[in-house]
């Protein structure tokens, strides 16, 4: 594969939506490096991506620890050179306890995944891609964390701290040739329930194809004005 094919960094990678985004980027020719936690299962997706031992690396790491994770791209900097794109899927939910009775090993719980990963990989990225004058960082946020339902709390801090911390830094790197831009997304449909058996319930849920297509716009050269941006896909 041509060293020209851009470098993108999936984390999250084979949980539903890593898979659909993997597919989607490998199909384009993209050299990838896959993290998880588990080495038989990445081993797995990147046979079904079609993705053959010269397009991509394993990396088992924790994204909660700030060593790992900067030991994790650098690992991928030195096998491909460089990172163009980090896709950020690592995250979770839990929900269903008022405010008053939430426990705080659950919000704490919520913002390492959905905060602290984040913070942890985007520091140990972006200075190498500001450096080479490219670089695209893109997650999915949800619409609570702008406007948050009951019993609900400890996801939407995480998503909303996730949300300042990427806009923040979409207005550090402008006009460096870094973007950084979330996608919103209510329910992911994997199994594709919107279109089989189409309910009012359904009809704003976004399918994992849907997702990938937006951050292969996003992520493209063709996006570089977008930045700080929430695209919505939840809007039908």
């Amino acid at each position: 594969m041509s060293t020209d094919a851009p470098v993108v960094l999936v984390t999250g990678a084979t949980g539903p939506l890593g898979r659909a985004v993997v597919k989607r980027f490998a199909a384009d020719g993209a050299r990838m490096a896959l993290v998880g936690r588990n080495r038989a299962r990445l081993d797995a997706l990147a046979t079904r991506a079609g993705l053959s031992d010269d397009d991509w690396m394993p990396i088992e790491v924790e994204l909660t620890d700030a060593e790992a994770a900067t030991g994790a791209v650098a690992a991928v900097e030195a096998r491909f050179g460089r990172v163009d794109v980090l896709l950020h899927l690592v995250g979770g939910w839990a929900g269903g306890t008022a405010v008053v009775d939430l426990d705080p090993d659950e919000v704490r719980t919520m913002l390492d995944q959905h905060l602290w990963t984040t913070f942890n990989v985007v520091r140990a990225v972006v200075p190498g891609m500001v450096e080479r004058g490219f670089g695209r960082v893109l997650a999915v946020t949800s619409p609570f964390a702008s406007n948050p339902a009951g019993k609900g709390a400890s996801y939407a801090i995480a998503k909303a701290a996730e949300e300042v911390l990427l806009r923040s830094l979409a207005r550090e790197t402008a006009n460096t040739g870094v973007t950084a831009n979330l996608v919103v997304v209510r329910t992911i449909d994997m199994r594709h329930e919107r279109k089989t058996e189409p309910t009012p319930k359904n009809a704003s849920w976004t399918t994992p194809e849907e997702i990938a297509d937006a951050f292969v716009y996003l992520a493209s050269p063709a996006a570089a004005a977008v930045t700080g941006t929430r695209l919505a896909l939840d809007g039908r």
